[in-house]
Formats: C-alpha cells, structure tokens, sequence
C-alpha cells in the first residue's frame, strides 16, 4: 500500500507541473522511470515481489493494449491507403533484419549465448514503442506519410515479434514439452489475433455509430463504450490463443468504419486513466533497475547501443531503399525506434515461460539496460530531432516524397 501511495502522490505532483515539463525535453516516462529508480534506493524494498511478477505482467499487457488501439483509432485511414508501402517495407524486410542483426550483435557481444538464447533477445527488443514515440507520430511537424509509418510500424510489429520470441524459447529449451512450430505460431499469434481485432472492431464501431445516432448514448459513457472495445480483444485472443496487441491495433483501424470519431474518446480515455497504467509500468520498471544496476556491465551497455542504433538503423536504410526518401528522414525514422512498453511486456512472457538456462540473466539484464537507455535518449532527443527534422525536410525540393500531399 506504501508504495501505492507514493505511486498516487507523485502523478498528483507531476500534474501540477505538467505544462511546465511539457515544454521542456524530459518526458513523462523519464520521470516516471528515475522516481521508481530513487524510490527503490531510498525505501530499499524490492516493489516487485517474484509472486507479483504476474500481476506486472498484466498491469503492462492492458497499458500497451489500450495504447496501441488508441493510436490505431486515430491513424488515419485514407493516409494509411497512401502510404501502405513504408509500413510493409518496415514490417517485412526491416523486422526480420532487425531480429538477424539483433541475433547476431547478441552472440558477438555475449559469447555465452547459445544461438536460440541470442534470438530471444532480438526478439524481446526488435519491436518499438507506440507510446515512447507519442510525441513524434503525433507531432505536425513531421510530414504525415512518415509519422503514420512510423505509427503503424510501431502498432504492428509487438504482435510480429510474439511468433518469433515463443519459437526461440522452444528451441532454447525453455519451453520444454514441444509445442506447434512457427507457422502454427503464426496462424494462431497473428492470423487468429487480426480476424478477432477486425470482428471486435467492426462490429464494435457498427453498434457504437447506430446508438451516436440515436442518441441512445450518453457522451459521458461514449468513452468507456469504445474503451471497452480493445478489453474484449484481450479477452477475446486470450480464449483463442491470438496476439492481444495484433488484435487491439487491427481493433482501432476497424472501429473507424462503423464510428468515426472513436479515435477521439479513446484518446480522451487513454490521456487519463490509460495514461496512468503507462507510467506505472515504468514506475515499477525503474525499481527494477534500481534493484539490478549492481548486475549491469559494459557488456549489457554496448549491446543496448548496439541494439538502439546499428541494429536499428541500418535494416530501416536497407528495407527504406528505392522509396527516394532523403538520408534525414532515413536517419529520423531509424533513429526514432524506441524500446519501451513493449519490450517490457516481451521480456515479462519470457520469463513467465519459467526460462531457466545460462541465457536467462544476460537476456533480462540486457533488456532491461537497453530500454532504460532508449527511454532517455529517445526521451530526450525527441523534440530537439523533430526541429532539426522539420528544418531538413523544409530545405527539400517540393516534390520529395516528404513534402509531397501522401492524403491526395
């Protein structure tokens, strides 16, 4: 309870000078993150028991599954039409380059892991973070075409990355007893996940559009109506086997059709109270760190830079060639991927799985340094890059991709 309340206490401080902060370069998840870190060291309590362990988990699972609703339901769809290519360059050639590349960089940097082991890493931290690259995907000055990549990519790629991440803990034997092979892994994570999100979605959005209509629904009510519509998909591909994050960002494109101003209550709920599961994911997190730094060594540091620039960047470049985007919207979509809610719910599953190998404390440590690293540089580099950005595209020639109208 003690923590709770201090939980409470500090959004309740953090309220009273949030315009404040806003217009500054430190984030709330930075803020979130460093009071959880000196509230372990202050208190010396461990904050999150192993018995609590599951209840972390689900306290994440729901804030990156209304997060990524939330930005599905107000991704536009006829930009979404237009600009279909970036995203299926990003979630195809980029994410299996990434998962090699992050694979690879894991058996360099640490040479006691086994192949599959290095595969679970890259796994756990190829997908970015909806949330940690709020401020960019809903900036307006970053060309539209880019930002919605950007957010369909970061929507998308969670759900992409569950598949590989229960086929290398498998193989690394920490899901002993066998189990279906990929392609199963596939049809159930993915396949299954998108025809839930769409059936919830339309179906949701049809009946919310009838009672707009009729006026048979209270304004007040109209929020937790749609919120409700991404909790189903969770239960809903819990029963079946799906991907809940797969499931709730298909949801958000879908609710749209039947409800078009869906994109609007959702984020009205999201900036309030989904708001608060987000920050005390890291909350929690950053006591976790501050119980773990002892264990952190250079290793850990290099592969999180590793994993956050190399591993990053050059499968954007590669999967972004022929497109004639410029080298600055190249660098700024590679550079803006950050590691955050996902990666922590990810790296929850693997250990949920009971993994216990050599790998298992290389795979924990390294995740947890690379998205404490991402949550401050990406954090911090946030509005500074989107002026630099802005300031490049605006010195292109008007018929770049870029500056071109992706909505016409």
């Amino acid at each position: 309870m003690t923590l709770l309340s201090v939980f409470i206490a500090l959004v309740f401080l953090y309220c009273l000078v949030s315009a404040r902060i806003d217009r500054t370069i430190v984030t709330a998840p930075i803020v979130f993150t460093f009071a959880g870190m000196v509230v372990y060291l202050v208190t010396s309590e461990l904050g999150v028991h192993e018995n609590n362990q599951n209840a972390f988990l689900r306290l994440a699972e729901i804030g990156l599954v209304l997060l990524l609703f939330t930005d599905a339901s107000r991704t536009d769809l006829r930009v979404l039409r237009n600009i279909r290519n970036l995203p299926a360059r990003l979630l195809s050639a980029g994410m299996l380059l990434t998962l090699l590349f992050g694979l690879l960089a894991a058996l360099v940097v640490f040479r006691g892991l086994s192949v599959w082991e290095a595969g679970i890493l890259a796994a756990i931290l190829a997908p970015t973070d909806a949330g940690l690259g709020q401020i960019i995907v809903s900036s307006p000055r970053v060309p539209m075409k880019i930002r919605e990549a950007l957010n369909v990519e970061a929507g998308l790629n969670d759900g992409l990355s569950v598949p590989f991440l229960l086929f290398f803990i498998a193989l690394a034997g920490a899901g002993a007893g066998g189990g279906p092979g990929l392609h199963q892994f596939i049809l159930e994570q993915l396949g299954y996940g998108a025809v839930a999100g769409a059936g919830i979605g339309l179906i949701g959005g049809w009946l919310l559009g009838i009672a707009h209509r009729k006026k048979s629904v209270l304004e007040s009510w109209s929020r937790l109506g749609v919120v409700a519509v991404p909790m189903l998909c969770l239960l809903a591909s819990e029963a079946v086997g799906a991907s809940m994050f797969i499931a709730a960002f298909v949801a958000g494109l879908a609710v749209q059709i039947g409800f078009k101003d869906a994109g609007k209550h959702s984020v009205d709920f999201t900036e309030e109270w989904g708001q608060i599961i987000n920050l005390s994911v890291f909350f929690l997190f950053g006591m976790l760190v501050a119980r773990n730094w002892q264990h952190f060594t250079a290793a850990h540091v290099l592969y999180a830079v590793l994993s956050l620039t190399a591993v990053r960047m050059l499968p954007v470049a590669v999967s972004l060639m022929g497109t004639k985007l410029s080298r600055c919207t190249v660098f700024f979509m590679g550079w803006f991927g950050p590691r955050g809610l996902a990666s922590i719910v990810l790296a929850l599953v693997y250990l949920e799985h009971g993994a216990h190998h050599p790998g298992e404390s290389t795979i924990r440590l390294a995740a947890m340094v690379t998205v404490l690293i991402s949550i401050f540089a990406h954090g911090l580099s946030a509005r500074p890059g989107i002026g630099l950005y802005a300031s490049a595209v605006a010195k292109l020639p008007s018929g770049s991709p870029e500056r071109q109208n992706c909505e016409g």
